[in-house]
């Protein structure tokens, strides 16, 4: 028994000499860049897809890879609905501890970017202003004939599939499967990247492409991975913390 005590403080004290040589990092950078995955949301309360508990691991009558395709968007538009309105609606979530201590950093000009493969927009519900969202947003929807632009209120409260006063169906701005990502993000993300002296990945196993071969374009000082797992990028890292991203940003 004593000897698991010496363990538990062994680990703490190691923990938090990681978090304090994140903060001595972050106080030495002037143009970090932040690049973050589904765990950096599930603190709120929203699932990770790819978690045992997560929407890949639940029973539907479709498996969510195929509701969540472009193919059955255009050929089952209701069922799609169904499931989009059911599972992705993230407006009743508030951002957590991460998200709020970023929003700080970028106010402070520190943070030059926020990188997110998260859909639900919560790092501008925080606060922050430059956010490259990879993945796209619930936030945003348009019409498929005239482009007009709908909020996320108007999609998740409508009745079946939701129609613009044109008649034409609304579609979320989100990357669906069989879908490339939007080009223009991409070289944002990219150049920020190239441009960062710190590049903090958090909250992604860093397994999903294109996205995670993002980071390969780093060529700054500093590379932090800060995630519960360990990642195929651990040995590129010069800080690797496997912790929750609440525990980390709540004590920087």
């Amino acid at each position: 028994m004593i000897f698991d005590q010496l363990d538990f403080k062994e680990e703490k004290v190691m923990d938090n000499e990681k978090i304090e040589k994140l903060q001595q990092m972050i106080d030495e950078s002037n143009h970090i860049v932040f690049f973050g995955g589904a765990g950096v949301s599930t603190e709120s309360g929203i699932p990770d897809f790819r978690s045992k508990d997560g929407l890949y691991n639940q029973q539907y009558k479709y498996p969510p890879e195929t509701i969540l395709s472009h193919t059955f968007f255009m050929n089952k538009t209701e069922e799609f609905f169904k499931f989009y309105k059911l599972k992705m609606n993230s407006l009743k979530y508030q951002p957590n501890i991460t998200h709020i201590k970023l929003a700080e950093l970028e106010t402070k000009g520190k943070l030059k970017a926020v990188i997110t493969q998260n859909i639900d927009g919560l790092h501008q519900k925080a606060g922050s202003k430059i956010v490259y969202e990879l993945h796209g947003s619930v936030l945003r929807n348009y019409c498929m004939n005239c482009h007009k632009f709908y909020d996320a209120e108007y999609v998740f409260n409508s009745n079946g599939i939701p129609r613009c006063s044109c008649g034409g169906i609304i579609k979320p701005d989100v990357v669906l499967y069989e879908e490339g990502l939007d080009e223009e993000t991409i070289e944002n993300s990219i150049y920020a990247i190239q441009k960062a002296d710190l590049l903090i990945v958090a909250g992604t196993s860093l397994t999903v492409q294109p996205a995670s071969g993002l980071i390969n374009f780093f060529r700054g000082r500093n590379l932090v991975l800060i995630n519960r797992d360990s990642t195929p990028y651990d040995n590129k890292a010069n800080l690797v913390i496997n912790d929750s991203l609440g525990k980390v940003f709540s004590n920087l």
